[in-house]
């Protein structure tokens, strides 16, 4: 049954005048971001990816300074681009055939003349001889030159397929190029497997909402469109200020923008089917639903921008590139949400529903109301259930350790390099994979040779370390290298103990007089990676929760409500990352979680779960404003709030959660705990705690701004 007819309302307000404007020159609108859309995507620039671990720390580091060092003072030294490790399709020990044939392909290989390949090292077997290595000699791994690097790579690997036939000798190719490489497939099927099922799912669920292909196809369409000029204009961000982003950032802004997009249309597009089923002209109804909802879609955006944003004050260049970037995609995507889908809307007029008629009346179903009804009665059951819940969650924290290994956990194990590096540890030990450099430099002329040995037998005194080789003294005499092979895997927690505790101490302690030491290598960059992080949780988590509770205090007028709107987010931020320790660690048995997803965890959650608190609060102040009791105000709140946020936060969670099926380790835990954290804010946090705890703490929720008074009566259009 329709709902009685009431006079529409004269809106008042900036957002009031915006959705006029777009009301009423909606070709306008559309006309400009078709213009907009043309420039952007013809002109942007690609994005430079890298997945060097090293590239995303600053230059001030040990292992960044070793580096440098290692590069002056041994320039025509090299650290392999590749590997090829051969071996037999049996796992048995090679054969004098096998030897024969190893060495006919390196030479095959070198007779080629393979372009950026300036040298094979000829094959070496292991203690055990199940494999042998050669070394690859290619130009230095960056973001200028890494696309024709994968490319020379994906070549060098057909032409050793062919060269080995179908002998029962096998190889395979690993290091920083092949890596760069696998990583470069596994991101382009993952696009594409999360894009389309995040398109998908988003499709299914409109549909099941909305019963309405026009609807369900609206968003696809309309943020397909916006996701063109979103990654335009990070590309052009990122090349100006000589940006890196990571292999990973594209299936992210993926589900970013599909994701938050689809939020923001449907926090329009329920408030303007309500507005509807209150007897407003289309038109009308779409201005009251940009001025009633744009405030808070405004203040959600701007929570999400302000928590990405402060990630550009980290000092890792992962998450200082990926900030920015998609503040920029929401952003965007906010704008559009406040013109573009107004303008289409206010064209298709209640057409948008079809063919479903289901819109011009209130749904029977009560599901919510009763909710709605039920915290309004006990608040504080409500308030601790959802809480002790949060809390239980939260206890998997305990056993939460982080791994280093992004290489790795950005491809799927089928990889040829993961399958080379699998072959290469059965011959050698975990640490010879990738050596830690111990540099020794004299600033004031060559090192003392005498002092070298003592130097290299106290490093052999370090628990954790398998072998020093010999030292490598440079031209100069200024500079020393010791290769260092670690008895553990140079990613696991035991490798990056040795060398941030006793190996760095023990370095430093025994450099002698005049000179000093640097560790450096792979291990070592993990190390500092650590301290980056911690030093990051310490600055960007506290700056981004204050300046999202400076939006909360604006936009709800109270220095009260944004201490308790963070403090559940605080907990569901804490329930998110405890349940994806547990699954991931005790469940499923991995040794830890990729180290960066606390942060990625909190900016996300903190952000895009705050959007449900926002929509949440500012219809509990509407309600109150309306003169209702604040159980009241909570249990209308969550009656007409509900069905949104609850829609809203299955089609997030669902866009998010697309991430597990792009096939390697990263995006799965990533995949997993955001969608997760989504279900948690919306279903948890903005349905039941923050409700709740506004109903019991009651007027004093909006001190001292008295947000809940009610306002004088807007002016209404005079009927006939």
């Amino acid at each position: 049954m329709t709902s009685a007819r009431q006079e529409p309302v004269i809106e008042r307000g900036a957002f009031a005048r915006l959705g006029r404007l777009v009301v009423h020159r909606p070709w306008w609108v559309i006309g400009a971001w078709i213009v907009l859309a043309v420039v952007v995507i013809a002109s942007a620039p690609a994005l430079p990816r890298s997945t060097d671990e090293s590239d995303a720390l600053p230059r001030d580091y040990e292992s960044i300074q070793a580096m440098t060092l290692g590069q002056e003072a041994f320039p025509t030294a090299f650290t392999p681009s590749m590997l090829v490790v051969f071996y037999r399709g049996d796992d048995a020990p090679l054969t004098a055939a096998d030897t024969q044939k190893t060495g006919e392909v390196v030479a095959g290989l070198t007779a080629k003349g393979l372009r950026d390949v300036e040298l094979i090292s000829p094959p070496t077997p292991a203690p055990n001889n199940v494999v042998q290595i050669s070394a690859v000699k290619m130009p230095q791994l960056s973001s200028g030159n890494a696309q024709q690097l994968t490319e020379s790579a994906k070549q060098f690997r057909t032409e050793l397929r062919a060269l080995l036939g179908s002998s029962d000798l096998k190889a395979a190719t690993t290091g920083s190029v092949a890596q760069q490489l696998d990583v470069q497939e596994a991101s382009g099927s993952a696009d594409a497997v999360v894009g389309i099922a995040t398109v998908l799912l988003i499709l299914l669920l409109l549909l099941v909402i909305f019963r309405s292909p026009v609807i369900a196809l609206l968003p696809i369409i309309l943020i397909g469109i916006v996701s063109q000029i979103a990654n335009g204009l990070i590309a052009w961000v990122v090349k100006l200020f000589g940006m890196q982003t990571d292999a990973s950032i594209s299936s992210i802004l993926i589900v970013v923008l599909f994701g938050v997009g689809t939020d923001y249309i449907l926090f329009l597009m329920f408030r303007f089917r309500e507005r509807l089923r209150a007897g407003d002209e289309p038109k009308q109804a779409m201005v009251t639903a940009v001025s009633r909802v744009g405030e808070a879609i405004t203040s959600a955006a701007a929570v999400v921008i302000i928590a990405f944003l402060s990630m550009a004050l980290s000092l890792f260049g992962f998450f200082r590139s990926m900030g920015p970037s998609l503040a920029i995609a929401v952003a965007v995507t906010l704008l559009a949400g406040l013109t573009l889908v107004p303008a289409v809307v206010s064209l298709l007029g209640a057409r948008v529903f079809w063919p479903s008629k289901s819109w011009r009346s209130e749904p029977t179903g009560a599901r919510f109301a009763a909710i709605g009804r039920g915290l309004g009665r006990k608040p504080a059951v409500f308030a601790a259930v959802s809480g002790i819940v949060m809390a239980a969650l939260a206890s998997g924290l305990a056993g939460f350790n982080p791994t280093f290994d992004l290489a790795s956990g950005s491809m799927p194990d089928s990889a040829e390099s993961q399958v080379g590096l699998r072959q290469l540890e059965r011959g050698l030990p975990p640490g010879t994979t990738s050596p830690t450099n111990v540099y020794l430099h004299s600033d004031s002329g060559a090192l003392d040779a005498s002092a070298l040995p003592s130097f290299g037998e106290r490093l052999r005194t370090v628990p954790g370390v398998g072998q020093v080789g010999q030292p490598q003294v440079s031209a100069d005499g200024a500079t020393a290298n010791f290769a260092v092979t670690l008895t553990d895997d140079p990613s696991s927690d035991a490798a990056i103990d040795t060398v941030a505790g006793p190996l760095r101490t023990a370095a430093h302690d025994a450099a002698p007089p005049g000179a000093k030491a640097l560790v450096g290598g792979e291990t070592a960059v993990y190390v500092d990676i650590q301290d980056t992080m911690n030093r990051d949780y310490r600055v960007v988590f506290p700056v981004a929760a204050v300046l999202i509770m400076l939006v909360l205090a604006v936009l709800l007028r109270s220095v009260v409500s944004p201490w308790y709107v963070m403090a559940s987010v605080g907990l569901g931020f804490a329930a998110t990352l405890g349940a994806t320790t547990l699954l991931f660690q005790v469940v499923i048995g991995e040794n830890g979680l990729i180290f960066m997803i606390p942060l990625i965890i909190y900016m996300f959650v903190v952000a895009l779960g705050t959007d449900y608190n926002i929509l949440m609060m500012a219809r509990l102040r509407e309600e109150a404003k309306n003169g209702h009791t604040p159980r009241e105000a909570a249990a209308l709140a969550v009656r007409h709030t509900g069905p949104t946020i609850a829609a809203a936060g299955v089609i997030l969670a669902g866009s998010l959660g697309a991430l597990m099926l792009a096939g390697n380790s990263l995006l799965a835990e990533m995949g997993f705990a955001l969608s997760f954290g989504i279900l948690v804010a919306a279903f948890v946090m903005a349905m039941f705690f923050v409700p709740s705890l506004t109903a019991l703490i009651g007027r004093a929720a909006w001190w001292p701004g008295h947000g809940d008074r009610a306002e004088p009566e807007p002016e209404r259009v005079r009927q006939g």
